[in-house]
């Protein structure tokens, strides 16, 4: 009877431990997923641009397959890398992510320069060349995923830094809770947005009372000019984040001025707005690392198209290979 109770008493004190790390894991998870809601905000702003222009029945599974991805970037990929670099080569981690920033800034310059001179440069014009609905399909699901693994290397990066130091499991089941959760939370909105004007127009149709079709009316028209914004602050925010990113990197390697520079003038302008200081002092920083991050991108363009991209086809055997 001693030892059955002795038994007992064990397993009660592996339940209250395991109980324990389960509260360390989800706040840990709370915490660093709101330390990386920025990047969020981001992630669902980028990608209903990569959902429009196809037929509505395509909508959703092209979703589908992006939020996919993102699932294999984060937990197949990024969370034992991240742990990997995290163990034995910290040091990898910044250079890294300053690399995924400047790629983040040449994918919003190059849109913002296909939207300004359309036709300025073949390299640039042969990436929205017009392919049959499939390949492009294609097309714009790997490009979505390519532009998520940024994201979701900065949304780990954050996360793994706000968890306590900890053992190696929790850090990991932490990871993976977050990445799961942010990975429901951007394409389950970014559902909800591109499905918006099939749900106005079933309301229009269907609803009862008057003021609810008018309603759906409402979504159905404004739509449109929804997902032009959408995409417009979407390429905004690849620069922003892609300039941020980069300006952390020089940083850390001892190019402080950009950063400090930024700051400063945030913090000034801050001050000359004292009924919205916090706000102002975001928009300035913001503003600066996105005008960096176009500069930057814009300079990438030519290495990209001319030099990169044609060595990638040479390698592959593929033509068109400018990313």
């Amino acid at each position: 009877m001693s030892g059955l109770l002795a038994l007992l008493d064990d397993v009660a004190a592996i339940a209250k431990v395991a109980a324990a790390s389960v509260d360390d894991i989800a706040g840990a998870a709370a915490k660093a997923g709101a330390k990386a809601a920025g990047v969020v905000i981001d992630d669902t702003a980028v990608t209903p641009t990569y959902a429009t222009g196809f037929a509505a029945e395509r909508e959703l599974p092209i979703i589908w397959r992006i939020s996919l991805g993102s699932l294999r970037n984060k937990l197949v990929i990024l969370l034992p890398v991240a742990l990997l670099l995290s163990a034995f080569l910290p040091g990898a981690i910044v250079p890294l992510l300053t690399l995924g920033g400047a790629y983040l800034c040449f994918e919003g310059a190059e849109k913002v320069f296909h939207a300004l001179s359309p036709h300025a440069d073949p390299g640039v014009e042969a990436d929205y060349a017009p392919a049959d609905p499939a390949h492009l399909e294609r097309e714009k699901v790997a490009g979505a995923i390519k532009t998520d693994f940024i994201l979701s290397a900065e949304i780990m990066t954050i996360a793994l830094g706000a968890i306590p130091e900890s053992a190696f499991w929790i850090e990991a089941a932490t990871l993976a809770i977050v990445g799961i959760l942010i990975t429901v939370l951007v394409y389950g909105s970014v559902a909800l947005i591109v499905k918006m004007d099939d749900i106005g127009l079933y309301m229009a149709r269907n609803a009862r009372l008057g003021a609810t079709r008018a309603l759906g009316r409402g979504l159905v028209a404004g739509m449109p000019t929804l997902l032009s914004f959408l995409s417009t602050v979407g390429t905004a925010a690849m620069l922003w984040v892609g300039g941020a990113m980069v300006v952390h990197g020089a940083e850390v390697f001892g190019l402080s001025a950009p950063a400090h520079a930024f700051e400063a003038w945030a913090e000034a302008a801050g001050h000359a707005a004292p009924l919205a200081q916090d706000l102002i002092a975001w928009l300035v920083k913001a503003a600066c690392d996105g005008i960096l991050g176009l500069i930057l991108g814009l300079a990438l363009i030519p290495l990209a198209t001319r030099v990169l991209g044609p060595a990638i086809a040479r390698l592959t055997g593929q033509k068109g290979a400018g990313h």
